[in-house]
């Protein structure tokens, strides 16, 4: 792809569509994937850890899928849960049709595929899951996450799966820095070279304290 990424807004390489058997939330399912996007062959080792390691979601409320690619964490959270709302963000337009052809043909109509600059600004989430793009840069990676986690509804968890190659353990120390008046910042799961990050956002009275993995 050259100087092209996956977090291009608008990629110019051929799309290739491919179709590629996955499974999510337990169920074998085709989906359609293509060029330009994150891991188009398959669900990529961090966003199985990720899957393998959160709980199931809440029955309803709105729910966030940051960088979503072609949507294999927004198709998992919209069948576990299908009275959400699953909000599917990515600035990467072709990433956004693909969540949305395959939530048209999984019969999912409770996913909405959009840019961030797309989801109202008064949507709380009950939980945010997400394989953030790493590779965008400390500091647009820090933005986005001082952007979104605020967004958390009181008493909810975001849960960020970090390689930790990649600096998992920095930017674990990075939120528990930036989030240290009303949250709580833990590693929740190891596997495979990857951390599970667990934010909790409490509320009045405060939630209680979320267990640490040493």
């Amino acid at each position: 792809m050259g100087s092209e990424h996956y977090f291009s807004a608008s990629p110019s390489s051929p799309e290739h569509l491919r179709r590629i058997r996955v499974t999510l939330a337990g169920r074998e399912l085709e989906v359609v994937t293509a060029r330009g996007v994150f891991s188009p062959d398959h669900v990529d080792a961090g966003t199985s850890v990720l899957l393998a390691n959160t709980p199931p979601p809440p029955a309803g409320g709105h729910f966030l899928d940051l960088g979503c690619g072609w949507g294999p964490i927004s198709l998992s959270l919209a069948l576990a849960s299908p009275h959400a709302t699953v909000w599917a963000v990515d600035v990467n337009e072709r990433a956004l049709d693909l969540v949305r052809r395959n939530a048209q043909e999984l019969g999912l109509t409770n996913i909405n595929a959009v840019r961030p600059e797309d989801v109202p600004d008064d949507v709380s989430f009950r939980t945010i899951r997400s394989n953030p793009p790493i590779r965008v840069g400390k500091n647009e990676l820090h933005g986005m996450l001082e952007h979104w986690i605020p967004r958390l509804s009181e008493r909810s968890d975001g849960w960020f799966v970090v390689q930790r190659n990649l600096g998992s353990d920095s930017l674990q120390r990075w939120l528990a820095a930036t989030f240290d008046d009303g949250y709580s910042v833990q590693r929740a799961a190891t596997g495979r070279g990857f951390r599970v990050l667990r934010v909790r956002r409490h509320g009045s009275p405060p939630s209680e304290p979320i267990d640490v993995i040493p």
